[in-house]
């Protein structure tokens, strides 16, 4: 018989690299019934999936989960279009450097949530507001990893391509580009991340829909395990879509395995 090996069995493969998070909820539970914590402060992890699972019966849950989704996703899709074309811009010239990069390096270290007043003023209360912010908090990290990505393309590979004649637009389609993409998936996945804490936080400051204000009227209302329990499900959907970005990395960059 052949011995038990992780690798050809992903069932167990996923049971060990994931029971770091059993643990975690095993001594959530613990930590509550026994006392440890208060009650109010962290609920029981059984307390909060009650409440989790009730709001599955409710279709307003859905609403609200399907508008963060949807400021996430149209933010971030913005971000990384107009990132990954202004960051490999600024790697291919000299000019689109000169006036794009102190503004880059400027805001960069400026907490993204500190804007959430002024989007406000400028656009208002509705959709548009979060989308921006979303954009904006995602849009530095997609320059930089595609600038990064961009300026690290091997000499010799561009050289090549201008001794067989290759134009400059060509260059960067068939050579910057694919050779900025490891670097360019890494910044996604971290503007993925930016996405999802820059949609609850401004969410839980002033809206009417919404997985952050769900957060923010469960916990005024002192409804506790059901805040944990939208909590709860932004950080799985977190997790989720990680998992979903990873899977296509994998997928994308496989010509380099």
């Amino acid at each position: 018989m052949r011995p038990l090996t992780l690798e050809k069995h992903p069932v167990l493969n996923g049971i060990v690299r994931y029971s770091p998070l059993l643990l975690l909820a095993a001594a959530w539970e613990a930590s509550s019934r026994l006392g440890l914590v208060n009650e109010y402060a962290l609920p029981p992890l059984s307390t909060v999936l009650v409440a989790w699972f009730q709001f599955l019966k409710d279709p307003s849950f859905y609403y609200h989960a399907g508008m963060s989704l949807m400021r996430a996703a149209t933010g971030l899709s913005l971000a990384i279009v107009l990132g990954v074309t202004l960051g490999i811009s600024m790697a291919s010239f000299r000019w689109v450097e000169a006036t794009f990069g102190p503004i880059v390096q400027m805001f960069y270290p400026m907490p993204k949530s500190a804007l959430i007043p002024l989007t406000i003023l400028w656009f208002g209360l509705g959709h548009l507001s979060k989308i921006f912010l979303i954009f904006l908090g995602c849009l530095l990290p997609m320059t930089l990893s595609s600038f990064n990505g961009a300026r690290g393309t091997d000499k010799v590979l561009l050289w090549s391509a201008s001794s067989l004649g290759a134009s400059r637009w060509n260059r960067i389609r068939d050579v910057v580009f694919p050779a900025s993409l490891p670097s360019i998936m890494a910044g996604m996945r971290t503007a993925l991340a930016l996405a999802f804490v820059l949609f609850v936080s401004s969410e839980l400051i002033i809206a009417n829909e919404g997985l952050g204000y769900l957060i923010r009227m469960t916990g005024d209302g002192g409804q506790y395990p059901a805040m944990f329990a939208v909590v709860l499900t932004v950080v799985s959907m977190g997790f989720l879509a990680d998992r979903l970005l990873i899977a296509i990395t994998h997928r994308v960059l496989r010509w380099r395995a």
